[in-house]
């Protein structure tokens, strides 16, 4: 039997952050990374733009990246079979078993799909799920994306030379991250044709070479979730003449996904579809709630993920949140003694500051891994009672792109948060759309869409919690510099 001080499950950013967490603080600490694919997900080129907000890239690099890094760091690709919690043993499909003083679950979180068997459903999570999606683009004319997260709005804005029809179950799109008024500003980007981007060449980019000695066999195991500039340097390109062509179904849902001979036997007619398309068979159909049907090459589902839990709870009695994530501690641990978890397959059980709410982002996994490594080296050597928990959690804070355009978003953002409160809103068609929301006078929650440069005197602004209704509208003018002001 194998023994370790800490054990990881999980090779994607929070596992990988977590094992350099504790390496980092901790040199001589025994550490074993069990994940179930060959590759694990690094951050690279990390930068700390603000308190905050901080920009990196993840790349997949092969085992020797990590190992070459802390001495103290043994990778291993198993599968992770069960748990033996009271002896503290992980058993693997290879029968290896593994002793852990302290174990970090960081198995991330899958895709929901629309149907767990139909070849021509996919859900996009990782990796190898990217590729499958390119191969089938390539030879495709008309996809159906459903789901309105970030996956979903970055596939439809990414894809070319293919007939897009978006199902969305809201009034807008978006809705995960924008209101009403920043999804109108950004529709008239969804038809321009794609701006060419700058290629990151330099990037070494690791594939598996084999494919058929890797222990994946369980439908459970996937890859590190896609980091935020996951679609750099892929062709997005179907088989349609034209450049983008990009439909909304709005507050619809799927109803059924039909066969072509389902499809016949029913006799419906095919809506939105040019003239000269509607004698072609698809592959598929989809029917939807407002009853239209749309033929397609494939659909891709987006709908939202779903913890990797399953394993773990035909082991042990883990207690679950709402959203049925393992439930954590405000020292990322579970119900189960000495068993850790952080990323997308726990849920925040603490008492949530004002500011700051659970979100599966890639910026959260890398806080949330980083963080559960101190924990863990806390409880190790007795000084738990140290503890306390990281300041990342005192503010929502997350900046990525969509539609190729700079989004910052802080604090309570959301739509459902801004229709309580006051809203000032300043936009540019084009250039920028701001909207900070009002709490009794003080900064609750903002948008920034494009390069605003105003992030980190608002992410103060919320900090601080100082009363600026005295400012009003002053407070977007563009001729004055808000930053000097408050500085």
């Amino acid at each position: 039997m194998e023994n370790y001080q800490f054990v990881v499950i999980g090779g994607g950013i929070s596992g990988v952050t977590c094992v350099e967490s504790i390496a980092t603080f901790d040199p001589t600490a025994q550490i074993l990374l069990l994940t179930g694919t060959p590759l694990i997900k690094a951050i690279t080129n990390y930068v700390k733009v603000s308190k905050f907000l901080e920009e990196f890239d993840i790349e997949e690099k092969p085992f020797h990246y990590l190992a070459e890094r802390y001495s103290n760091l043994i990778i291993q690709n198993k599968i992770v079979e069960r748990l033996d919690i009271d002896k503290q043993i992980i058993i693997c499909s290879d029968n290896t078993q593994i002793h852990y003083d302290q174990l970090c679950i960081c198995t991330g979180a899958r895709p929901k799909l629309l149907s767990n068997n139909n070849p021509y459903v996919l859900g996009i999570r990782d990796t190898e799920t990217v590729e499958s999606f390119q191969k089938k683009l390539i030879t495709a004319k008309q996809i159906l994306i459903v789901g309105n997260g970030g996956i979903a709005t970055e596939l439809v804005y990414e894809i070319e030379h293919c007939s897009v029809i978006w199902a969305i179950k809201d009034e807008h799109i978006s809705t995960t991250f924008f209101d009403e008024a920043a999804a109108r500003f950004f529709l008239d980007r969804i038809q321009m044709v794609k701006e060419k981007q700058k290629l990151n060449e330099k990037r070494q980019k690791y594939e598996i070479a084999d494919q058929t000695n890797i222990q994946t066999s369980s439908s459970s195991i996937c890859g590190g979730a896609l980091g935020p500039d996951w679609v750099a340097n892929r062709s997005m390109k179907g088989a349609f003449s034209q450049p983008r062509q990009v439909h909304i179904e709005y507050k619809v849902e799927v109803k059924n996904i039909l066969t072509p001979e389902q499809y016949q036997q029913r006799k419906l007619t095919i809506e939105n579809l040019q003239s000269s398309e509607e004698e072609i068979q698809w592959p598929v159909y989809v029917e939807l709630t407002n009853g239209k049907i749309f033929g397609c090459d494939f659909v891709v589902s987006a709908i939202g993920v779903i913890p990797n839990v399953e394993l773990f709870l035909q082991s042990a009695d883990f207690k679950l949140g709402t959203d049925g994530g393992l439930l954590v501690d405000e020292t990322m641990r579970t119900s189960i003694k000495n068993i850790f978890a952080s990323g997308d397959v726990c849920t925040a059980g603490w008492t949530l500051a004002e500011h700051w709410f659970q979100m599966r982002l890639w910026s959260q996994a890398r806080q949330m891994g980083h963080y559960a490594g101190k924990c863990m080296l806390a409880y190790a050597h007795n000084q738990q009672d140290s503890l306390t928990m990281d300041f990342c959690f005192e503010l929502f804070a997350h900046t990525t792109k969509f539609f190729n355009m700079k989004v910052v978003l802080l604090g309570k953002y959301h739509e459902n948060d801004m229709k309580k409160y006051d809203n000032l809103i300043r936009m540019t068609p084009g250039e920028e759309y701001i909207r900070i929301t009002l709490k009794d006078g003080r900064v609750y929650g903002c948008i920034f869409i494009g390069d605003t440069e105003l992030e980190e005197t608002f992410e103060n602004l919320i900090l601080n919690q100082i009363d600026v209704s005295s400012y009003g509208e002053t407070l977007l003018d563009p001729n004055i510099d808000i930053a000097d002001y408050f500085d």
